[in-house]
């Protein structure tokens, strides 16, 4: 099915207000959630509303909490989720650090204990708008590990997002948001959902061949998914999982820690105010005439023109925006589902969606 993103954000707000959550959190979480739809990023859209509500009902998200410092040494901040919506915790941090730098010039800011970031590019288009540089490492705990060491197939880590942002003048910034396993795992569950394999090299079975099948994230035996880029992509991942976790949050993948089922991010976040490198201008010139200069290249065979990071995720919302947001039948029943275990009864869910 195709769904405006307007009615899709209001149903969504709806589901978070009945599962308790006061109305302008319940609409900060539906728009983060909505725009990563309109941004192509399926796996960190409204697919994740089931997880979110099971999450609620069962105590390990909570619904009122916010960004507090725990930790302040100036250009040095530490944050503490207290297992609230990561979209709000997540934009209070930035917040808290884009205030910050303007007197700093640099700011290190751990973000712990966060329920579920989303899309870390969010974040990483917030300090660029305003226009700083921003590095994000984070790490995904709270449940089973899903991705395989490179040279291993047991699962030991997650999909470890990274992130880097670079402001622009007159235009958006560039975004570099990325797992740095093979694919997010999110859009392992897409795929499943939709009932399409996934690419090649991305996932191997319980004996460590490569396989297509997404099911084998989700039914025994269970395979794993693989890092991006093989030993670089693993490597990443690792820097992810210690600075992220290791540094911000205290709570790496290592099997110390209790893994109830849920979903918790660190981050350790970096923001720079390219002023206080003293040649602005200069960074802005060569910004923009690298982006010019790569743009130039001649395309290759299958490819309409050369595109820089964060370009086809503006492509994807142009297009989203015009014709709606796609959603497949056995997610769409799983959103449904939650709903109703949120408390919307079938006319109040019909009536939203109508």
């Amino acid at each position: 099915m195709q769904i405006d993103h307007d009615k899709l954000a209001r149903f969504t707000a709806r589901i978070f207000t009945s599962a308790g959550a006061t109305a302008p959190i319940a609409e900060e979480v539906a728009d983060h959630l909505v725009t990563a739809n309109l941004k192509g990023h399926d796996s960190h859209g409204v697919g994740m509303i089931p997880s979110y509500v099971a999450n609620i009902s069962n105590g390990h998200l909570r619904t009122d909490a916010h960004a507090e410092v725990i930790r302040d040494q100036g250009a040095v901040l530490m944050v503490d989720g207290g297992t609230g919506f990561g979209q709000v915790v997540g934009r209070e941090a930035v917040d808290i650090a884009l205030q910050r730098v303007k007197k700093t010039g640099v700011v290190s800011m751990g973000v712990r204990n966060c329920h579920h970031l989303g899309r870390i590019g969010a974040y990483g288009e917030q300090c660029g708008r305003a226009g700083y540089v921003s590095v994000h490492f984070v790490n995904v705990v709270g449940h089973e590990p899903q991705v395989s060491p490179f040279g291993g197939r047991d699962r030991r880590m997650t999909t470890n997002p990274f992130c880097c942002v670079v402001p622009r003048v007159d235009d958006e910034p560039l975004v570099l948001d990325m797992a740095t396993s093979a694919i997010a795992l999110g859009k392992v569950r897409v795929a499943h959902m939709k009932g399409e394999p996934v690419p090649e090299g991305v996932l191997v079975d319980h004996e460590g061949l490569p396989t297509r099948n997404p099911a084998v994230m989700y039914e025994e035996p269970f395979g794993a998914l693989g890092p991006f880029g093989n030993h670089k992509g693993y490597g990443l991942a690792v820097m992810c999982e210690l600075l992220g976790g290791g540094l911000a949050g205290e709570w790496t993948a290592q099997p110390e820690h209790e893994r109830p089922g849920t979903i918790i991010n660190h981050m350790l976040m970096l923001v720079l105010d390219p002023a206080a490198f003293g040649g602005l201008t200069g960074f802005q010139r060569e910004v923009t005439e690298m982006v010019r200069y790569l743009q130039s290249t001649t395309p290759a065979k299958g490819f309409d023109r050369v595109r820089v990071p964060g370009e086809p995720e503006q492509e994807s919302l142009t297009l989203r925006l015009a014709e709606g947001i796609p959603i497949d039948d056995r997610s769409w029943r799983g959103i449904r589902k939650a709903a109703g275990k949120a408390g919307l009864t079938e006319e109040e869910i019909e009536a939203l969606i109508a």
